[in-house]
């Protein structure tokens, strides 16, 4: 006789629903933790970038808490009609030029300098991250101003060598140029980033080349800068976004005019003029998207070209 057939029990589905249940109780507790970041991004990030896409179609006063629907004529005003904002726009891609290379060859120099094992090597690591921390502060911006003032430091020690003091602050040729040198001495920041990249580089590969007779310029040519474009990359897109948005420096040292001529006149600071001393809102949140537009188009041109020179470690393996 043919044995009965065994009924085979449903296979449970318990443990899939409760790997499940959980997956989603660790979602809502990390989304929880995160809740006070999320809520303070829409309401002051969010938020205000949804009104000033708004504000930049109208004609808003400040002053009146009103405007009119004026659809693109203050775009049309901003690129046709007002010379100062080409001013601003010169004056500003000059200093993105300028400041952002010269800060990260400094900034690269010095990380060299400090990548030894010597004596009071921690001391100047931090000695020399100081003026980053606090070199947007007015209380700097200031000193800075002191500086290269008529009687300043500056022109006193130039005097001692016998040469004619300098209107630094007031001649359109060198004003800008107080506020590049101020950036550059702003270095800290991308120094340790630097820092932390040539930490990164295996010392196997300078013993190997030093062996091969490689001398130190060819040493820094051939390993530290492939393998440190990475961190070239990362702080040059950093550093040019900064630049692009600089305020404090230009509007403490040169009292927020862009004195003399205009040759200071950052787009920023041409920004908060129009917003806050002509209470042309409205003008100003155009001017605002703009920069917003410029800013990602020249970071995406720098990731693009970036396939060109930025050498990853699996690339050159």
């Amino acid at each position: 006789m043919a044995n009965a057939a065994v009924p085979v029990e449903p296979t449970t589905t318990r443990a899939p629903k409760r790997a499940s249940k959980d997956f989603k109780l660790n979602n809502l507790a990390g989304y929880l933790f995160i809740s006070p970041w999320l809520i303070a991004f829409a309401l002051f990030t969010l938020v205000p970038m949804v009104i000033s896409a708004g504000l930049a179609f109208t004609d808003f006063d400040t002053l009146s808490n009103r405007g009119d629907f004026i659809g693109m004529d203050n775009f049309k005003r901003m690129f046709f009609e007002d010379p100062r904002y080409w001013r601003s726009v010169n004056a500003t891609m000059k200093y993105v030029i300028f400041s952002v290379p010269l800060r990260l060859t400094v900034a690269l120099m010095i990380a060299m300098l400090l990548n030894t094992g010597r004596r009071g090597v921690y001391f100047y690591r931090a000695a020399y991250y100081i003026p980053s921390m606090i070199g947007g502060s007015v209380a700097v911006a200031v000193m800075w101003r002191q500086l290269f003032g008529t009687e300043g430091l500056i022109n006193a020690v130039i005097a001692v060598l016998g040469i004619e003091p300098v209107r630094w602050l007031g001649n359109p040729r060198t004003a800008i140029w107080t506020l590049i040198i101020l950036a550059a001495w702003q270095f800290g920041s991308p120094m340790l980033i630097f820092l932390a990249g040539l930490r990164q580089i295996p010392q196997s590969l300078y013993e190997a080349a030093e062996i091969d007779g490689a001398s130190a310029l060819n040493r820094f040519f051939r390993i530290t800068l492939p393998l440190l474009t990475p961190i070239i990359f990362f702080n040059l897109i950093i550093q040019m976004i900064g630049a692009f948005r600089s305020f404090t420096q230009a509007f403490i040292v040169t009292g927020g005019r862009g004195a003399p001529l205009d040759t200071t006149l950052f787009y920023a600071i041409y920004l908060y003029n129009r917003a806050f001393n002509s209470f042309q809102m409205g003008y100003a949140a155009a001017m605002a998207w703009v920069l917003l537009a410029v800013i990602a188009i020249f970071t995406a041109i720098n990731f693009k070209l970036s396939n060109r020179w930025v050498y990853y470690e699996t690339e050159l393996e």
